[in-house]
């Protein structure tokens, strides 16, 4: 009888079953180890943002004192000395490196990671307004004609309370958090002149992020990719010899009727309508989007033998831009000022706030899965009147802003930005720190 396999290919059977045997082993015990893994990072997430929302409510109540603080000592664009003071030395305290000798009162604070990565900025910015409206707190300001009627205050605190945060978790960080605050945002000005001065020299961010305290309620955020404001402009309209009274009131007329451009029925200069649920910036067919007007009034000089018409407008189409100076000379070339026309041109237009599309749709994904789909409405409109020197920051360096509710109207609190009685409530500083720190550490960890 003739043996059928040799020694040596039994030999070979053997090892192969051998090692079918190993690889069954295997593949019944990956699967567990991965999901361990899975496991195991899953609480890990859940850890650090428990902790995130433990350590925000253990500083709440110190993050409303220097809020406060700075709402009872609001200081100009320009002259934010003392609150520059405040921020850095608060920061100097949580151990970051603090930079104060860029542009004006600004303040760099920047807190590296244990371990490389990413770097990414958040921005706050410093100073008040020139105002002396009724104000319901307690805490109102004590200097007289000075408010931080903007919100400004918040933002600060806010701002502090990410840092000392994220500063309780350092050894876990991938990378570096710049946190910049901005002076001379109200004149637009503070943006613009620290990049001038230098500031993408010492921190190279690879994105930035920002936020400003408005009339939605409280624990809510809102954002959208893209323009959250109209384009605003300033034109002026020069002729020459004068022009009477009523000729500058007919002129004016035709031209405030050529830059309009609204939805039937609608008034989208009405801000306190961007709350509305049937008709504000939440519902997919509010008034604030796709608009043209005015703000009602000509500013009208003469000046040597010459008349200049000037006003402000506020278009949400950007490709329409380009069609209002040859729009508005047509008017006046066919009408019997013809003759008188030198010109027509944008005397002012600053950039307007335009979020990274694909870091919107990041950011508003990881806090909806982390604090709710409830936590990040989406914006559907631009708001007119409103702007932010963020914009010059976002030219070079990917960002996006968002809107941070402040009102309770179940207890009277209306945050209005640039109002009478413009009031916030606090607990919007405890959803910015939870929120945005959480933000800030999961986009780190996306490397």
């Amino acid at each position: 009888m003739l043996l059928k396999y040799s020694p040596i290919n039994l030999l070979i059977i053997t090892m192969k079953k051998l090692a079918f045997s190993v690889l069954c082993l295997i593949s019944l015990t990956l699967p567990a180890q991965g999901s361990n893994k899975k496991k195991a990072d899953t609480q890990s997430f859940k850890n650090i943002h428990q902790s995130v929302q433990l350590e925000t409510d253990r500083i709440f109540g110190k993050l409303i004192t220097i809020r406060r603080e700075f709402h009872e000592n609001p200081e100009l664009a320009g002259h934010e000395k003392q609150t520059q003071e405040k921020i850095k030395q608060y920061l100097l305290d949580l151990g970051l490196e603090v930079k104060t000798d860029g542009y004006g009162y600004s303040v760099v604070g920047i807190l590296k990671g244990d371990r490389n990565g990413k770097k990414i900025a958040w921005r706050s910015d410093m100073d008040a307004l020139p105002n002396d409206y009724p104000d319901p707190e307690t805490f109102r300001s004590k200097i007289k004609g000075i408010q931080h009627d903007c919100g400004h205050d918040i933002h600060m605190a806010v701002g502090l309370g990410i840092a000392e945060v994220l500063s309780k978790h350092k050894k876990s960080l991938k990378g570096t958090v710049y946190f910049i605050f901005q002076p001379e945002e109200e004149t637009f000005k503070g943006a613009k002149e620290m990049l001038n001065k230098g500031l993408l020299s010492i921190i190279n961010p690879d994105e930035i992020y920002g936020l400003h305290v408005t009339a939605i309620p409280v624990g809510q955020i809102m954002v959208k990719p893209n323009e959250m404001f109209a384009y605003q402009k300033r034109i002026r309209v020069q002729l020459k010899n004068g022009l009477s009274e009523e000729e500058t009131k007919g002129l004016t007329k035709k031209i405030s009727d050529f830059l309009f451009r609204i939805q039937p029925g609608t008034k989208p200069w009405e801000l306190q309508s961007i709350v509305d649920p049937k008709i504000g910036l939440t519902n997919p067919d509010t008034i604030f989007k796709d608009y043209l007007f005015t703000d009602g009034k000509f500013t009208t000089y003469s000046k040597n033998n010459e008349s200049f018409l000037e006003t402000y407008l506020y278009e949400t189409n950007s490709s329409n831009l380009d069609k209002i100076i040859p729009g508005v000379q047509k008017i006046i070339e066919d009408s019997v000022y013809k003759d008188k026309l030198l010109s027509v041109s944008f005397i002012q237009g600053n950039p307007t706030v335009i979020n990274d599309e694909k870091l919107t749709i990041s950011a508003t994904e990881i806090l909806q899965n982390l604090y709710g789909k409830n936590t990040v409405a989406k914006d559907y409109g631009q708001v007119p009147f409103f702007n932010d020197d963020f914009s010059y920051f976002q030219q070079k360096i990917p960002g996006v802003y968002f809107f941070l509710g402040g009102s309770n109207f179940e207890k009277g609190v209306i945050a209005m930005n640039h109002s009478p009685n413009f009031q916030v409530d606090e607990e919007s500083i405890r959803t910015g720190v939870k929120s945005f720190s959480s933000l800030l550490i999961e986009r780190l960890n996306r490397n």
